[in-house]
Formats: C-alpha cells, structure tokens, sequence
C-alpha cells in the first residue's frame, strides 16, 4: 500500500506536489507560490451597510417573500418543546411561524415533472394530489399558485399578453411540479447573522450552531425519505449545497438543493466499481492515506474530517465511520457525530469562501457498499486554458498548506466553545481501516499490498 501512497502523491524538490485522485483519476499540481494572493477568506468587494429589515426581505427566500416561492412542502418550527415538523402546508400556515428550516420546489427544476411524466408516466401520488386539491381549494392558496406559474412563465420569456391568455387549467396543470416534483430546496431561516452590519455578515452553515445544523441535516435526510417515498422511478437522490456566486448559487442565503434522478451517474457507478475490485478502498486511499500523511483535521467516534487530494479546488471530505451505508439509515448519535465535523468546516473556512457541499452515499439499489461521505470544495480558483489542454489541474492551495489553515482555527472556535466534541489533529487517534462500511456485507477488511 506504501507503492501506491507514492503513485498518487509525490512532493517535488522544489516543493511542487503532483497529486492523482484514486477516484477520478484527475492529476492536479500545486505550485510552490501559486497560494500567495489572499483567497482564503476576502471579500469580492468593499462590505456595504445595510438597513435592518424585521421580517428580513433581502431576497426571495427571506422570511417577508413567503409568498414568493412554490407552496411549502414541510418546515422545521423551533418551538419550547424542541423542534417540530409539518408537512404539506396550507397557504393560511406561510406566515404562521418562523420556521428554522423550509423545504419548497425549485421554481426551475434540473430534472422536470415533465420528464418524469413523459418518460415513466409518473403522476401525483395519492398523498399529494389531496395535498394541492387542499392548497388551491381556497382563494388564497389559488391565487399563491397561478401567481407562481405566471411568475415562472414571465421569467421563461413568455410576454404578459401570453400569460394572461394561458387557461387557468393549463396553469394549474403546470402547477403539478410544485406538489410532486423532485428537485426542492432546504432553506435556512436566516439571511444575515445575528447583528449583522453589512451585507457580507451572512449565515452561512458555520454560524448555525451545532444543533441547528443537526436539524438541518436531519430535515434535508427527511426531505431525501419522501422523495423515494413519492416517486418510485427515483435511483438517486442528489444532494448539494453551493454557497454564494462563485459556487452557483443563486441567492446568497443558506440553502441545500435535492434532485431526484433515475440514474446514479457516473462519478458513484465509477467509485462502486472501484470498490468491487478493492472493497477497502475507501481505507486504503481515503482515510489511511489521510492519517499517513498527517492530513487529518479533525475526528470523533463517529466520523472523520480530512484534507483530500485530487480535487480542482482545495477540498476537505467528512467521512462517516459509520457500517450504516446511507444517510437515512445512520442513528440520531451518528448522524449528530458527522453534522459537528461537517459544521466545524465550515465555521473554520469562514463565510466568504464560495464552495460546494457535496453528499456520496450508497444508492438505494446498489448492493456495494460506499461509506456516507461530503466533500466541501473551495471555489477560490478558476481553471483555464493549461488545464484545459493538459488535463493536469493547477490547485492553488496544497494538502499541507491547507491543514495548516483550518487546523489553527478549529482550535480557536474550540476555544470559544463555538464547536466541541471531538478530536483535533494531533489528538485524533487515526486508528488503521477506521471506516466500516464494508463490515456487514461479507467484504473482508485486508490490506494485499501491504508486503509491497
């Protein structure tokens, strides 16, 4: 195993580092240099002062434009009691809370009801169709929706004269997305953090707490369940979060997105391939390598936080320990052990690093097992015309260098008592094939290389 640690990482004289994710295959260099100009954590532009706004309305998804989006499917109310959940809301309930978390349709789907329609003959299931008969049945709910569908027309082009003219059954026919589709969103409560001054003072998942970024995690794991539930053709569940511009986010206000797909793709048909050939990969080339070569940055009984190689943009990945292969399949205790590492990421990269939160789990169908893992890639460099042509990927910020930035901080936050619970570099025990995705499924735990 040492022979193939050499392959895929190597560290120049002149201090170049040459990288080859086992994964993906992608080569990726880190120049000696090249991480000189202030990416970590700046702003775009100078902060502006903003007027304070109780109920905020900053963008579409803030507490005063309810209305602006599709009908809620389910929300996470915080109430004295702990955190309750309702589903399939009335128009009358929009305003009736504050809710922590919110899971509404994307007005502008990925993957359409129109195709799963045209392609599978898919139709609103029982529990949804009573769900909009509900909604529309009365004249505020009615209005809401045609609202949203002449919204949605204006902005795919369509003129005013021929959206008044569409029939109101034609628009409520379209309407079918907003109660059956399968790409949705999981939006935070917040746009800005308490006592913001300026617009760059942000909530982003870092300054959640811990148990509200448990609850966010466990509502969207929820939203994921119903989706299967509701649509038996669903494969996959693609889960992501992108934050601010720069990472494609449309609005700069917390928010996951799911999208159901009828097929797993090529990057998890890629990785479970990888994993029938050498079951403990996930070990060998993932966790093991981390702990080897001292890139780990954080661990608890539950889970593992590391710098990982390969990768386009700096990337941290959050492995579960877990045997359980699926999101919704972890317990309270597991899932709330990978939130906390997950969380710590982001406080420590800070809320002016634009990046992509990525989820990998095993696929409902799939009998080969892949351990429940999230990378969090830093959007702070753009590749270009070398890369392009070589197909070698210039990352600004090496594995060691980036270890060397989050790890300070996780001691800070800890110190202030912002995030706890688990191990920080030195003091993680990086305890050899710690991840056990492959123990209930008869693959043997064994290293062939390691008399290499």
């Amino acid at each position: 195993m040492y022979r193939l640690h050499k392959m895929i990482y190597r560290v120049m004289p002149d201090g170049t580092g040459k990288q080859i994710n086992p994964f993906t295959g992608r080569e990726v260099w880190t120049i000696p240099g090249r991480n000189n100009k202030p990416v970590y954590n700046s702003f775009k532009s100078k902060p502006k002062e903003i007027e304070i706004q109780d109920p905020e309305g900053y963008c579409n998804f803030c507490a005063a434009n309810y209305k602006n989006t599709p009908p809620e499917k389910a929300r996470l109310v915080k109430t004295a009691k702990g955190y309750e959940l309702l589903t399939r809301l009335n128009a009358d309930q929009v305003f009736s809370q504050t809710p922590a978390f919110r899971r509404i349709p994307n007005l502008f789907e990925i993957v359409t009801k129109d195709y799963w329609e045209k392609n599978y003959d898919y139709k609103l299931s029982g529990v949804n169709k009573e769900w909009k008969q509900r909604y529309i049945s009365s004249d505020e709910g009615l209005q809401h929706v045609l609202g949203i569908v002449d919204l949605k027309l204006k902005l795919s082009g369509l003129t005013p004269e021929k959206i008044t003219a569409k029939p109101k059954e034609e628009k409520l026919k379209l309407a079918d997305a907003f109660f059956c589709g399968g790409h949705e969103l999981i939006v935070a409560q917040k746009h800005l953090k308490p006592g913001a001054k300026y617009d760059t003072d942000l909530c982003s998942s870092g300054e959640l707490t811990q148990e509200e970024h448990f609850h966010y995690f466990k509502f969207t794991i929820e939203a994921m369940e119903d989706i299967y539930a509701q649509n038996r053709y669903v494969r996959y569940v693609s889960i992501f979060q992108n934050w601010l511009e720069d990472a494609g986010a449309s609005f700069d206000h917390l928010h996951k997105q799911l999208v159901a797909l009828d097929e797993w793709g090529t990057s998890v048909e890629r990785e479970l391939s990888l994993v029938q050939s050498h079951p403990n990969i996930y070990n060998d080339m993932g966790a093991n390598f981390a702990s080897y070569n001292n890139l780990v940055i954080a661990e608890n009984d539950y889970a593992m936080a590391f710098v990982d190689l390969g990768h386009v943009h700096p990337t941290l990945v959050i492995y579960s320990k877990s045997e359980h292969l699926r999101p919704n399949e972890h317990t309270d205790e597991e899932l709330r052990g990978f939130s906390d590492l997950v969380h710590a990421c982001h406080c420590a990269m800070g809320k002016q690093i634009s990046c992509n939160e990525e989820w990998y789990y095993t696929p409902q169908d799939a009998v080969i097992p892949m351990p429940w893992h999230i990378s969090i890639k830093w959007r702070v460099n753009t590749p270009a015309g070398f890369e392009g042509g070589t197909k070698i990927y210039i990352n600004p910020i090496g594995l060691n260098d980036l270890r060397d930035i989050m790890v300070p901080r996780l001691y800070k936050l800890r110190d202030k008592k912002i995030i706890g619970g688990f191990q920080i570099a030195e003091e993680c025990k990086l305890r050899p094939n710690s991840l056990r995705y492959n123990q209930r499924r008869g693959y043997a735990v064994v290293d062939s290389d390691l008399n290499d």
